[in-house]
């Protein structure tokens, strides 16, 4: 999780290097309440045994006075000394605590993957969902890149099998140009969701050459470099009716492309979201396999009809209930009612078929990002009327809808999940209000893990950045069971 000290220079590291340490200190108040040991912060003392520990969590690179100065400096008094007791703590009572601190330590957490794996660069990563989807599918990630810091860092958390160094945070049109010969014949497929802006389906100038949309030609421009196998590419179905002529930018380059419309729900998501899918197999593949571009989806969707479906209770069972903070400002911080960024799990994780298939039937000992967001009155007052399904329009909030003049525009600013269907599809818009996604039970809305759960991660999958963007970091990402089963077919065409 760390980076060395010594390494850090900018006030963005700085603040990421802060937000893991708090992380830290959660993690170890939620272990000692977990073994109900007392952890009451006492000794902060930077013993020799403390040292070697922030050797051992890559803070330190020596025992050298000057990192133990510079860290006390970054942290400040209060904080450093909250830090440094944790680790005493944790160092006090190792044999009881396990391996519930992996997640801090380099390559204790390293996935091993089976003979004969493929790899994959994952351009456009954002949180790392077509990535651990295809991981699952003994897909090793030999290249990831995003422009977003936030999403980067939660990236190179959850997938620490990837060397951080070929974890770029950084413009794909620059990163293209570094790209050497070497390295690029180690890739057998290329994945990304190039953000194409201009083709949501609420801007009606959905153009092809809208500037927002040319990092697609830019992920195109990537493919050619690498050469891969076969490549893989998503985007949002108002693209669908330019398919045509981005199918043609790859068959350019010698790629058979063929595309369709996948909903997430076919693959047991518990959440109906329609993406747009390009599969593109290597022309010289293609004749040698004697492959039929045009049987890819077809035997795609042969798959998801051995699934079983799911719906939005499915994700929201077991977990535990909360309540919306009325005191505004209050995400980043930690109570029993509202939720915590770091909390034991009060269930296994594993107790209905949704938990399984998403924590790969794992018990998960704590839980991440479940902390609801604040609501105004007119907002609780909202939540508290509306049934499952229903929306702006209905009777019951009329009184106080606060966009009833303009229902035709937003009737779905307010809607109110039902738990029988599977869920709406989850949006990077959450960030803005969330009032779109109203939990169907409680008076409140979804928090970042019950969003993560509809996409289909696992409960342990954490949300580095702050509490809005982790929403973002969400709604943008590719449902990792949908990846899974996508690279369970083109696994096929590798063989």
């Amino acid at each position: 999780m760390f980076e060395l000290i010594s390494n850090i220079k900018t006030n963005k590291e700085k603040k990421f290097f802060i937000e893991k340490i708090n992380i830290y200190i959660k993690f170890t108040n939620a272990i000692a309440q977990s073994l109900n040991l007392e952890n009451n912060h006492l000794n902060d003392q930077l013993t020799p045994k403390v040292v070697l520990e922030l050797i051992n969590l890559n803070i330190f690179k020596s025992k050298g006075n000057f990192e133990s100065l510079y860290l006390n400096k970054i942290l400040k008094k209060e904080l450093n000394s909250k830090f440094l007791s944790s680790i005493n703590f944790n160092i006090k009572n190792r044999k009881k605590i396990g391996n519930s601190l992996d997640i801090f330590y380099p390559n204790k957490k390293v996935k091993n993957f089976k003979k004969n794996f493929f790899t994959i660069a994952d351009f456009f990563c954002g949180a790392g969902g077509l990535s651990f989807g295809f991981s699952q599918e003994n897909f090793k990630i030999i290249l990831a890149n995003d422009n977003d810091e936030d999403c980067v860092e939660t990236y190179k958390l959850n997938h620490p099998e990837v060397t951080k160094s070929r974890v770029f945070k950084e413009d794909i049109k620059t990163l293209i140009k570094k790209i050497d010969v070497k390295f690029h014949k180690k890739i057998d497929v290329v994945v990304g969701g190039p953000p194409c802006q201009g083709f949501s389906n609420v801007n009606q100038q959905r153009i092809i050459d809208d500037p927002r949309n040319k990092l697609y030609k830019y992920f195109v421009q990537a493919v050619k470099k690498i050469n891969p196998k076969i490549v893989v590419m998503e985007n949002v179905k108002g693209m669908y009716p330019y398919a045509d002529q981005v199918k043609q930018d790859f068959e350019k380059i010698s790629y058979a492309m063929t595309y369709d419309i996948l909903v997430s729900d076919q693959f047991g998501v518990a959440q109906k979201r329609p993406r747009l899918f390009f599969i593109g197999i290597r022309e010289d593949i293609i004749k040698k396999k004697k492959i039929k571009i045009s049987d890819v989806f077809a035997e795609i969707k042969e798959e998801t009809k051995k699934l079983k479906k799911h719906m939005l209770k499915d994700a929201l069972a077991f977990i535990k209930p909360l309540v919306s903070p009325r005191i505004k400002n209050m995400t980043e911080s930690d109570d029993e009612r509202t939720g915590k960024k770091v909390d034991i799990n009060l269930f296994s994780g594993n107790e209905n078929s949704y938990l399984k298939l998403i924590n790969q039937g794992r018990k998960i000992d704590f839980i991440f990002n479940h902390k609801a967001r604040y609501a105004s009155d007119v907002n609780y007052e909202i939540f508290s009327k509306l049934g499952q399904g229903e929306d702006g329009t209905s009777k019951k909030i009329q009184h106080v809808f606060p966009y009833k003049h303009r229902n035709h525009i937003f009737k779905d600013k307010y809607f109110r999940l039902d738990e029988n269907k599977p869920s709406r599809t989850i949006t990077a818009h959450l960030r803005m209000d969330c009032l779109s996604h109203i939990h169907p039970t409680q008076i409140r809305t979804i928090t970042p893990r019950e969003a993560a759960r509809i996409q289909s991660f696992p409960d342990d999958y954490f949300f580095l950045g702050p509490y809005l963007k982790t929403y973002m970091q969400i709604g943008n990402a590719v449902p990792p069971i949908m990846a899974k089963h996508i690279a369970k077919v083109i696994k096929k065409y590798l063989n």
